[in-house]
């Protein structure tokens, strides 16, 4: 695989570059993704499909029509952080048959993505995703976008014993397990809200946000300040592959 980025983008990574270092990640030796809709884009509406399984689940479940099942579901998403938990906390629910079922979807609407793997294979130091998905459906996705074989290990909801992003003890957990120092890692995001915690830890945080005219996923729209940039967000790209290469070459070509 080439590294090298094409001379005629060079200017356009340059300019990624220089935004990224306004806080600088120099100091960064971890690096953490979050899987749906950040490793790949929303407008593959991947995470649409999952949207709808979980639905259908609380339909089935519940017996409610599908617009009451709807309303429960993000009721529980808005209380709880995400259904999975709520349907845990309030209905006894058997976590594993629900990501099973709804994770049960056709991943083949993703297709590879040369120049995210190249920029993730970059990176110096350790790399994670961390996710409130299951680790199948991660190694699913991952397979997907050839980027699998990137990273040490995937995080997931039953990693953090079903207690998800944005709890603070999810990322504590995760940061526990793996001996990661806060301060010397960074985060990748595409819900504002799951960067407060990170932020606070002093990790660097970025927010990855569809690109113009691109639809935003679904999970993005069911809460106002999921969009929302602030104080805890320190950059945020439309263009992950490309922010990511910017900062391998700052790395390789910039003195420090």
């Amino acid at each position: 695989m080439n590294d090298m980025p094409d001379p005629d983008s060079f200017e356009a990574l340059k300019g990624h570059a220089r935004a990224a270092e306004a806080k600088g990640f120099d100091h960064v030796e971890t690096w953490v993704f979050d899987l749906d809709n950040t490793l790949y884009p929303a407008s593959s509406r991947l995470f649409d499909q999952i949207d709808a399984k979980i639905t259908a689940y609380v339909m089935e479940r519940t017996g409610l029509d599908g617009i009451s099942a709807r309303a429960l579901q993000k009721y529980y998403y808005r209380q709880h952080g995400t259904t999975l938990a709520g349907m845990m906390a309030e209905d006894g629910l058997d976590p594993d048959h629900f990501l099973a079922f709804v994770h049960d979807i056709d991943h083949s609407v993703l297709v590879p993505a040369p120049e995210l793997a190249a920029a993730i294979a970059r990176l110096p130091g350790r790399r994670f995703i961390l996710t409130n998905g299951s680790r199948r459906h991660a190694e699913s996705v991952a397979s997907r976008l050839g980027v699998a074989d990137l990273f040490e290990d995937v995080f997931d909801i039953a990693a953090a014993g079903f207690v998800p992003k944005p709890e603070r003890v999810a990322y504590d957990a995760f940061l526990k397990l793996h001996g990661i120092t806060p301060a010397s890692a960074a985060m990748f995001e595409d819900l504002s809200k799951n960067l407060v915690v990170p932020h606070t830890l002093g990790m660097r945080t970025v927010l990855v946000t569809p690109r113009d005219g691109e639809p935003e996923g679904l999970e993005r729209l069911t809460a106002a300040d999921d969009a929302e940039a602030g104080p805890h967000v320190d950059h945020v790209t439309d263009d992950l592959p490309g922010f990511l290469s910017a900062l391998a070459i700052v790395a390789a070509d910039e003195p420090r």
